[in-house]
């Protein structure tokens, strides 16, 4: 049974090539679950292995600020001459239905949202260690080294903001952070002051 009627927002964030992407597919393989994934909006220009509308939505530059200045993004970002924000709309639509929507966006993009909504839940991917996350930036083979170092030095200064999240979760292996993930949301929905005003009217009607 459940106690609340309105879905759960969890924002999955973390430095830049921890693997977010990856933790977040494999979270929505698994069964059972009522997720559904918040396409963020993007300037960026679409890789090889992307799809227009699922990974994200690929806009130009101008329509994105357009939307800037219609107030339609929950929160948005500009990283290396690129825009990145998550559809305001979409977002609520979502959780007034009921369903888990999964955020998948950079650090400060979910510092923004959580700035805007107290009671989501806030999850911080990290790497097992420092060359782990080198490592898996240099395999994508995306950038070149300078960028790959840029990346680093940022990752440095996000990794020193986890205190602010609700749950630290280490990618240690995919599927395994996946799980981590899943038991969280699950978990939530049976705190307190998630469920108690729900479970007190269903007490008194009785």
């Amino acid at each position: 049974m459940k106690l609340n009627n309105r879905g759960l927002l969890v924002v999955i964030s973390g430095p830049s090539g921890v693997g977010k992407g990856t933790v977040r597919k494999a979270l929505f393989e698994m069964k059972k679950h009522n997720l559904i994934y918040s396409v963020s909006m993007t300037t960026r220009e679409k890789r090889s292995n992307e799809i227009d509308g699922v990974d994200y939505y690929f806009v130009s530059k101008e329509e994105f600020e357009k939307r800037i200045k219609q107030n339609k993004f929950l929160e948005y970002e500009k990283f290396f001459d690129n825009y990145y924000g998550t559809p305001l709309d979409k977002v609520e639509e979502q959780l007034k239905n009921g369903h888990e929507v999964v955020l998948e966006i950079e650090v400060q993009g979910a510092l923004k949202v959580r700035r805007k909504i107290k009671d989501a839940v806030y999850i911080f991917l990290v790497p097992p260690s420092k060359e782990s996350l080198y490592n898996r930036l240099e395999e994508r083979g995306t950038e070149d080294k300078n960028k790959i170092l840029k990346r680093m030095e940022k990752a440095n200064s996000e990794f020193k903001l986890a205190h602010k999240y609700d749950y630290i979760v280490v990618n240690d292996d995919v599927h395994n952070a996946a799980d981590r993930i899943l038991a969280i949301i699950r978990a939530e929905h049976a705190r307190t002051e998630r469920s108690i005003y729900r479970y007190q009217e269903m007490i008194r009607s009785k």
